[in-house]
């Protein structure tokens, strides 16, 4: 019996495969190396140091953040973005204060800042199309005396669009409003630059192509002298201290780091940089091209967001009027080899503002090494059971 053909459409979760030699690196390092850093006096744990200097190097690369603006120790490494947002905003906003964000937030956004509601921070949302735009200027809409950041994703986790961070940046500095950026969608693959933002959150296992458990923030070091780190522990620096060390990245990185996922990440930075972030984009917008071309005429198939390509990425969500959304989505998995994600993708608000709560979209997302023949097949898979 042929082995039914598997196809990962589910990269806006996690990347698939990751970049090469990530995994390799990975191994070496724990059967080969192994050590800690800032705790031993040794070669081994000097030699690591500096591949975790090379990490934060090419991570201020990718998002343009080089001297005089910004240096390596300003890349704060964390367990993954949902900690990197909670510790910039838990640890910057105080009671009375406001904070302005968007309808198309995950619960990676939306969770702490209902978290921080109850203790007294105020937040408001800045209603987006049903296509998911946002017009700058119904952030600048909801500013008070009292608001100090605005937090937005740059790209949807569910219809893939992309909002205008730079905008909404050009109207925040004026004021001294912060700006923070969701970049679990887009980094490693959109032009992000810190020029026009403040802190920005990322993380290692989606555009990165990096291991899951691994994320962390770049910050602005006027900003981050105002935040209060809320983990704190040894850091191998200041050890005759017993006060968390105000220098970074050491204010925010406290415990040990991830350091096998962050050798692997820089091997994934390397190739992402080898192989140019504005080609890896081209390419995926080649696919969604294709996928929204083949889906977008069968009957009972309604493409939610953006039908072109215009200001989005290859996150493309469906939604079918004469089957329900969980059984597509199951009948592509076993019938088919598909992999993709079915119900709200943790993110509520985004759907209702799509005008897809509470029953959600089947999402499709797709990376770098996917193929045309690939998104034929998922096509031609959608066609034989909507029939």
């Amino acid at each position: 019996m042929q082995a039914m053909r598997k196809v990962y459409a589910d990269n806006s979760s996690t990347s698939f495969p990751k970049a090469p030699g990530v995994s390799d690196s990975i191994k070496d390092f724990l059967d080969n190396v192994g050590c800690n850093v800032n705790r031993g006096g040794y070669e081994a744990s000097y030699n690591t140091a500096l591949e975790i200097l090379e990490a934060r190097k090419l991570l201020c690369g990718l998002f343009n953040f080089n001297e005089p603006i910004g240096k390596p120790r300003n890349v704060i490494f964390t367990p993954g973005i949902t900690y990197s947002i909670n510790m910039i905003l838990q640890g910057f906003l105080k009671e009375n204060d406001h904070i302005i964000t968007t309808s198309m937030e995950h619960n990676g956004v939306m969770r702490p800042l209902h978290e921080l509601s109850e203790r007294g921070v105020d937040y408001s949302m800045a209603e987006c199309e049903e296509d998911g735009t946002l017009d700058p200027q119904k952030i600048a809409s909801l500013f008070t005396a009292k608001t100090k950041a605005v937090i937005m994703t740059h790209a949807s986790n569910v219809s893939g669009t992309v909002l205008p961070i730079r905008e909404v940046y050009e109207i925040c500095a004026p004021r001294e409003i912060k700006l923070i950026i969701d970049t679990a969608q887009t980094a490693g693959e959109l032009p992000i630059d810190m020029s026009y933002a403040d802190a920005i959150a990322f993380t290692a296992h989606k555009g990165l192509l990096a291991a899951q458990g691994l994320g962390g923030f770049i910050i602005k070091s006027d900003f981050a002298k105002k935040i209060t780190p809320i983990i704190t522990g040894g850091t191998g620096s200041k050890s005759h201290e017993i006060l968390q060390p105000d220098l970074l990245p050491d204010k925010f990185e406290a415990g040990t780091i991830n350091i096998p996922a962050i050798i692997g990440l820089k091997k994934a930075l390397e190739y992402i940089k080898a192989q140019n972030p504005a080609t890896i984009h081209a390419k995926k917008m080649k696919l969604t091209e294709r996928f929204l071309q083949a889906v977008r005429d069968i009957p009972g198939v309604v493409i939610i967001g953006k039908k072109d390509l215009q200001n989005r990425i290859s996150t493309v969500s469906l939604n079918f009027k004469t089957i329900d959304n969980a059984e597509i989505a199951a009948l592509l998995d076993s019938d088919y080899g598909i992999m993709t994600r079915c119900g709200l993708h943790c993110a509520p608000v985004a759907h209702k503002t799509l005008k897809t709560y509470p029953h959600g979209t089947v999402r499709f997302s797709f990376g770098y090494f996917n193929t045309p023949g690939e998104i034929d097949y998922i096509a031609q898979a959608i066609k034989e059971i909507v029939r």
